[in-house]
């Protein structure tokens, strides 16, 4: 994957600026079943931009687009909990095949690991305060073997993780 500009780890909110600067988005990734499978399908010509950036089109335009831009990240739900974060790089307009306008929330390549957060089901996205959003994991967790899912989701609910 590519570097990101944006410095590692990530921190809840760039240093010197409030919280209150920016807005992250939380969503499902529906039809993951890890962040290896989200990863291969963002490098599926379907899911890219144009440009080969990966994207995520969705229904409705973010209210809060400016907060979003000015260093959100889009946090995915995988298997009931949140588990990754790319940053937000744009939101580009796009018509469907039926003519109505979408929002093509376009990402940063790289994907960030984060520390494993459980989420219930919900639909569309949500808006993720900075303070509320899990942090990413080190760099050499990435390689580091993962927990099995349902080991994960047991001490996440227990407040291990």
């Amino acid at each position: 994957m590519n570097a990101s500009p944006n410095p590692l780890p990530y921190t809840p909110y760039p240093v010197g600026d409030s919280v209150d600067n920016f807005v992250n988005l939380v969503k499902l990734s529906v039809g993951s079943e890890s962040v290896e499978t989200l990863a291969d399908w963002q490098a599926t010509r379907a899911a890219q931009t144009p440009d080969g950036l990966p994207r995520h089109v969705t229904r409705m335009w973010p209210k809060r687009e400016a907060e979003i831009l000015a260093g959100g990240s889009i946090f995915w739900v995988i298997k009931g909990a949140i588990q990754c974060r790319q940053r937000i790089l744009r939101l580009d307009e796009v018509f469907g095949a039926d003519g109505i306008r979408r929002c093509a929330i376009v990402l940063d390549p790289e994907i960030h690991r984060t520390v494993s957060a459980l989420k219930r089901p919900f639909q569309g996205w949500r808006y993720l305060n900075p303070g509320d959003s899990p942090a990413d994991l080190p760099k050499n967790r990435d390689n580091d073997d993962t927990l099995p899912d349902d080991l994960n989701r047991a001490l996440a609910e227990i407040g291990v993780l």
